[in-house]
């Protein structure tokens, strides 16, 4: 799913209503960064669960939203490898 914000196109990868806790972590902003500059990466942890998934990307929202879907893609790759 993506949504376009103020700033940011939002491409959902999972639904934030399944988690307990959604947070912007630092350790994510190299491999975001390194793939489109000023983008954020939200994970999410499932309540009784230790791991955290990505739940989103936000690409600035001049990338355009092709572009932002393909970049954020990437970047969860980059993540989840």
């Amino acid at each position: 799913m993506v949504d376009a914000e103020d700033e940011y196109i939002h491409v959902r990868f999972r639904d934030p209503d399944r988690y307990d806790e959604i947070r912007t972590p630092d350790w994510a902003d190299n491999p975001a960064e390194s793939v489109s500059e000023g983008s954020e990466v939200r994970t999410g942890k499932i309540e009784g669960e230790d791991d955290w998934e990505v739940t989103s990307v936000l690409i600035k929202k001049s990338v355009g939203e092709e572009k932002a879907k393909e970049q954020a893609r990437e970047i969860v790759e980059k993540i989840e490898s």
